[in-house]
């Protein structure tokens, strides 16, 4: 089994309550607008990383890490990327790519809008763990957190934190 803790736009931001739960997690996988590379230090500090960069992320965090981060965990195909879209409106730069081989479980953030739903049509889960920066629109911070386990995906919990 494995504990994941999925956040997305931190654009910056990066405190001990956040990192809090990184402790409590096996991997972190964040989705992109990381904003600066302390953030990603922080977590790395502490536990695995997966990550995908943002459209607001500098050339120095897109030379470390991938506009797509596609991999295998617990038997699970997971893609994360950052503008994604969703079920039914996939960004046209994915759309196809995901329809020809579309994995178990695919990842964006970019909207600060927390959604986790399935795409019937493609038998794939969609996640946005929303924004848990202080930077954009949203006006609550939310992070995600579940556990794979031989090809399950599992125990989903929604971390919110109080009003920016």
């Amino acid at each position: 089994m494995t504990k994941i803790l999925l956040l997305s736009d931190t654009h910056s931001y990066i405190d001990n309550t956040i990192l809090k739960y990184v402790k409590q997690a096996d991997e972190v996988w964040h989705a992109g607008d990381i904003g600066d590379l302390k953030v990603t230090d922080a977590i790395k500090a502490l536990k695995p990383l997966r990550s995908v960069y943002g459209n607001i992320d500098s050339t120095e965090i897109r030379t470390e890490f991938p506009e797509h981060n596609r991999f295998m965990c617990e038997g699970v195909d997971v893609w994360i990327t950052h503008i994604g879209g969703y079920p039914g409106a996939y960004n046209m730069r994915i759309r196809e790519a995901i329809k020809q081989n579309p994995p178990r479980l695919f990842i964006c953030g970019h909207s600060h809008i927390l959604k986790v739903m399935p795409d019937k049509q493609l038998n794939l889960l969609h996640m946005n763990p929303g924004a848990v920066g202080k930077h954009g629109f949203h006006k609550t911070r939310t992070m995600l957190r579940f556990t794979i386990n031989n090809k399950k995906i599992d125990n989903l919990e929604v971390i919110e934190f109080s009003k920016r």
